[in-house]
């Protein structure tokens, strides 16, 4: 095949990459992006954000009609058909990203699927089913992304042990099921799974799960997961696996004990790894750190001036959102605007029952780091909106600085948070004060509202609830 000449070319077509590809084609550059998988949308789109929630979805609604029986609809039990299942979460895979690769031919970018990797700072090799492509470029971004990671003492090579990969195939759903580590991943995923009839045991090694948020905004979602899953154990830690039969043993140390259980299947959920390896990286003077991410500066440039990265190969939040944020950042560095990059409010929000969400600065975060807040709070039992949805277990939380009043943080645990936290990151991006937030009407009967009635919670005078009157 004929060689390529291209002004820029993506590494990686997920989230991060195909938002590159795509701003630097609308800007006039000639644009090549390369993928290894026969469907773009990266990890996110076909094993990761959209198949999790949409299984989180399918979970909600057998949820919804197991609970409804007290409102006066009463449901048989729900009948569970996998296959259907999985090819309705197929179906959304499938046109997702067929739309990607219709905006991307639209624009002209050239994609080609294959493995690639940099024979220099300007020469891609890639290849591909038909043979080798070599494709010689100004500018490339690598955008590679993450994969699940699977330390080698659980790696027993049975397929009985997942990664969120394997999950999110649901195959099957296993009479016993345990999840290694209480972050979102397993959270998510540990709530499809006991919603459809698992029983679920959660073994975190911290304090508590969810680390990174509040422990107060995390706490209604570890009470609903205690009912609904079989047990969670927090600072407890697997020492062992090996097959038996058709099971999994499983070693566990946890309140000063050993124990030893079978189960059908683990989901191991202990974070994600880059994917850094067989690029070529050694060719050029790109370096990493000691857990093999790209180092970038603020731009999203490496120390080799002709390649940039961005998302989760670069570390940080390993989010979807950061990663697209990143790729405008990286091509407007390649097109020389922009010479000062602000820091900008990343969002956070892990879809399990209920949901939660927050951007900002945390509570525990300020805390840590000596910044003096004021915490404001209202609870959703005092929401018409969440009565009404029949979910009054959440709270919505602004941190404040006490002097300048500014919004500094929020966050949300209940119906919908994610939904609604976008509200917080305008607020938080703009400067906006508490007082800001208490005078934007906000419509009735809404969860919104409790984001105004939050700000009204800091100067003492909210309507449906109680609060300090602060002083002036």
């Amino acid at each position: 095949m004929d060689p390529i000449k291209t002004e820029i070319v993506v590494i990686g077509a997920g989230p991060g990459g195909y938002a590159a590809a795509f701003y630097a084609a609308d800007h006039g550059k000639k644009v090549v992006l390369v993928e290894r998988e026969p469907r773009l949308g990266g990890v996110c789109l076909n094993r990761g954000c959209i198949p999790s929630k949409a299984l989180l979805h399918a979970a909600h609604t057998v949820t919804l009609a197991r609970e409804s029986a007290h409102r006066g609809i009463a449901f048989a039990e729900p009948q569970l058909d996998l296959g259907k299942l999985r090819a309705w979460k197929e179906s959304i895979l499938t046109r997702l990203a067929g739309g990607v690769s219709q905006l991307a031919q639209k624009r002209n970018v050239t994609v080609i699927t294959g493995r690639a990797y940099l024979e220099d700072p300007h020469t891609l090799r890639v290849e591909t089913a038909a043979g080798q492509q070599f494709v010689h470029f100004d500018h490339a971004i690598v955008a590679t992304g993450s994969k699940p990671a699977m330390p080698k003492a659980f790696d027993l090579g049975n397929p009985r042990i997942m990664t969120s990969t394997e999950a999110l195939e649901i195959e099957e759903i296993p009479p016993r099921l345990l999840v290694i580590g209480g972050g979102y991943i397993g959270m998510e995923l540990g709530t499809v799974y006991a919603t459809f009839g698992s029983e679920v045991v959660v073994v975190e090694a911290a304090d508590t799960i969810l680390g990174g948020s509040d422990p107060d905004l995390a706490r209604p979602i570890a009470q609903r997961a205690q009912k609904n899953f079989k047990e969670i154990r927090t600072k407890a830690k697997v020492l062992s696996m090996a097959t038996k039969g058709a099971q999994i043993r499983v070693v566990i140390e946890h309140e000063g004990q050993q124990l030893e259980e079978l189960y059908d299947r683990v989901l191991v959920s202990v974070g994600r790894i880059p994917n850094g390896d067989d690029l070529g990286l050694e060719n050029t003077k790109v370096t990493r750190d000691e857990k093999g991410f790209i180092i970038v500066d603020d731009r999203q440039r490496t120390e080799e001036p002709s390649i940039y990265a961005i998302g989760d190969i670069c570390g940080g939040v390993l989010l979807a959102h950061k990663a697209s944020r990143e790729a405008r950042i990286a091509v407007e560095a390649i097109l020389d605007e922009h010479e000062t990059i602000p820091e900008f409010v990343i969002p956070a929000v892990v879809f399990t029952d209920p949901e939660l969400a927050w951007c900002g600065i945390t509570e525990a975060e300020a805390r840590a780091k000596g910044i003096p807040v004021e915490v404001a709070k209202f609870p959703w039992a005092a929401s018409g909106r969440a009565l009404t949805f029949d979910r009054p277990d959440g709270m919505t939380k602004l941190i404040i600085d006490p002097e300048t009043e500014r919004v500094l943080g929020v966050g949300i645990v209940g119906h919908g948070a994610g939904e609604l936290i976008a509200e917080g990151v305008v607020a938080v991006e703009m400067g906006a004060t508490a007082k800001d937030l208490a005078l934007s009407v906000h419509p009735h009967p809404t969860l919104s509202e409790t984001i105004m009635e939050c700000a009204e919670v800091f100067y003492g005078h909210a309507t449906h609830t109680l609060g300090r009157k602060r002083a002036e």
